[in-house]
Parts: C-alpha cells; structure tokens; sequence
C-alpha cells in the first residue's frame, strides 16, 4: 500500500472536519455518544472543501463522508480529490467503513482518503482500501474487474 504525506491542504481539511464535528457534537458530556459524533470533509479539484457530519441513528443514519459527498455535489463540485473523517472528543481522523469505502471507490475511484496508519495519518487512494473490488456506476451496475483502476497515476 503507498502511503503518502500529508500536504498543508490535507491539514486544512483535517482541520475542518475538526472544527464541523467539534461545533456539532452534541453528546450530553464528553466521552458518550450523541447523535452527530463524527465529522468529514472532502476537497475538490478546485480547492473548495466541504464538511459533512454524521446522523446516528439505530436504523443506519449517514456517516459524516456521505454527507459532505452530498454537500460537495449540491454546491456543484464533480470532481473530488480528499476526504477525511474525524471523531468528536479529540479522537482524531478515522478510516472510512465499508459502506462509505464502496460509495467512494464507485463514484470517486481516484480519491485520497485521509487516514491513521502506523506511520500516522496519511493518504492513500481508496483503491488501496478497495483490493481487487468491481466498480458499480448508475448507468452499467456493476462491472467487470477492472486490473487498472488499481494502479498509481503516473502523476503522483
């Protein structure tokens, strides 16, 4: 897997998903479950970045990606390049789940997710998180396996 440095960009998003969460959490003290626990940003290939935060709720409530997915798409940015998810309370960022992995990889396949490793937070392209996966899109369903969505841009 190639992890990559984060860039002063990818703090800035960090730092967002920091801030949306911290403003948001509404556990009644620190250290318990509320209903919005998690936030998330995502930047777009013009640099404009958009945070999300999560719905909990016992039936599936989105996850705090997915909303600022659909925040980013409601402002109007179609190409995304980073997301990041950070925990309430200091937790710091988090790794996407399943769910939010397979949305990211059908409908954002070149994206970076920001996310703790041994090294400590890096990026790494949702391809990595996604080994030998089938893309899904609206038009086609699922496709066949694809062997080149897993391989590095020459630009990186």
């Amino acid at each position: 897997m190639r992890l990559h440095p984060l860039t002063p960009e990818d703090h800035a998003l960090i730092a967002l998903a920091r801030e949306t969460v911290d403003a948001q959490t509404d556990a009644p003290a620190p250290g318990t479950d509320g209903i919005h626990t998690m936030g998330a940003a995502v930047r777009a290939a013009d640099g404009r970045m958009f945070p999300g935060i999560n719905l909990f709720h016992f039936l599936g409530g989105p996850c705090a990606e997915l909303v600022a997915l659909g925040h980013a798409r409601a402002s109007g940015a179609r190409e995304l390049t980073t997301i990041v998810a950070v925990g309430n309370h200091g937790r710091g960022p988090v790794g996407p789940c399943g769910r939010d992995r397979q949305i990211l990889f059908d409908y954002h396949p070149g994206i970076r997710v920001l996310l703790p490793t041994p090294e400590g937070v890096r990026g790494v392209r949702i391809q990595e998180l996604m080994p030998l996966a089938a893309l899904w899109t609206p038009e086609e369903g699922v496709r066949p396996f694809d062997a080149d969505l897993f391989t590095e841009p020459d630009e990186d």
